[in-house]
């Protein structure tokens, strides 16, 4: 695959008919998130990101260094993708030790993509900043001017979570100048589609819609069908914050069947969730259960445990919101039997804790 550089992860929608600004803003900000780590570079061509490390060198224990450090990193990639985001930072700090010991910088900075990825999908802020801080400071030192675009788009990401918007913005036209300076069309596309995200906490919609929509002419140059999407599920936000559904389920259909021709699949079921947030915030409720259904097929056919607890959760939270609470218990306990199998704490506390609530309300 290509250098990637976020999680298909997913949070969990409000699935509310009525939603206030600042539940928005979470949702948004979480897909700034997913968005830029999902890019990437049109350097990085190799299946996986073992195949973009360093040709060994002839000393043999180097050689069995790395191969131990690349197979810690191919199992990490596996880990992630199954939603074990704990075991891929076990084993993406590991293949860092390697890295570190034998001079690989370039096989290092790679791994901090993943560690990052492992670390948000987590909620654990802080320390994929840092490892972000990492990948751009190996970027700079290799004067490796793309990958400091996608690290500067990810760290903005993170300011954006953290609700320091102007810092995020700063950041992010950081990244898009270098993009202009070595004419990078991708980066600019990229650039300009979070300049977006940026704009639209702002609370400026029709600015942010533009800068959308001139993001998407260079994603389309460039055939990034990823970006596309991405982008086209930034518009969908954008328009259901303004309150205008029926171009918010434009945007977000449009995404959804680029993503499953390409088999972009985390596209694909961030599109599925705002199509189900749009649907039931205007009492569609059969075509949101449908799109439901389909998420919960997707993830089971991706064997992704992660996202099977997500649709659990959204199924559980559609039928609460319709007062069928026996039906909603009935979900939140697979949800939180899933976040036990896959050894979540914080989740399934969390879940319990919704549980409880909503039988409080009964």
């Amino acid at each position: 695959m290509k250098q990637q550089h976020l999680f298909p992860g997913h949070t969990i929608l409000n699935l509310a008919p009525r939603f206030s600004r600042a539940n928005k803003f979470k949702f948004f900000s979480f897909y700034f998130l997913v968005f830029t780590f999902l890019l990437s570079p049109v350097t990085a061509s190799a299946v996986d990101i073992t195949q973009q490390l360093h040709r060994p060198l002839s000393d043999s224990s180097w050689q069995q260094s790395r191969d131990e450090a690349d197979s810690l990193v191919r199992i990490g990639e596996q880990q992630n993708a199954s939603g074990y985001f704990e075991k891929t930072i076990e084993s993406c700090l590991q293949a860092l030790d390697i890295y570190h010991s034998i001079g690989d910088i370039k096989a290092q900075g790679l791994t901090y993509d993943l560690l990052a990825k492992a670390y948000i999908q987590l909620g654990r802020f802080k320390e994929g900043e840092d490892a972000l801080r990492r990948r751009l400071a190996i970027a700079r030192d290799t004067k490796d001017f793309q990958a400091q675009i996608f690290a500067l788009n990810n760290i903005a990401s993170l300011l954006l979570q953290a609700g320091e918007t102007a810092a995020a913005g700063k950041t992010v036209q950081e990244g898009l100048a270098i993009a202009q300076n070595i004419q990078s069309t991708e980066g600019e596309g990229l650039s300009l589609s979070n300049l977006g995200l940026v704009t639209a906490r702002l609370g400026d919609y029709n600015k942010a819609i533009k800068l959308y929509e001139t993001a998407l002419t260079f994603r389309r140059q460039t055939g990034d069908t990823i970006g596309e999407a991405n982008t086209l599920n930034n518009l969908g936000d954008a328009y259901l914050a303004a309150g205008n559904y029926q171009d918010t389920i434009g945007s977000y259909g449009a995404a959804m069947r680029i993503a499953k021709t390409t088999r972009d699949r985390s596209n694909q079921l961030r599109a599925i969730d705002g199509l189900v947030t749009a649907h039931s915030a205007v009492g569609r409720y059969e075509r949101a259960f449908d799109l439901l259904s389909q998420r919960l097929t997707l993830a089971n056919e991706l064997q992704n445990l992660r996202e099977e607890l997500n649709s659990f959760e959204s199924y559980a939270k559609l039928y609460e919101q319709l007062g069928n609470y026996p039906t909603a218990r009935n979900f939140y306990e697979r949800a939180i039997t899933v976040a036990r199998t896959l050894e979540d704490n914080k989740q399934e506390v969390r879940l319990i804790d919704r549980l409880t609530q909503m039988l409080k309300r009964k």
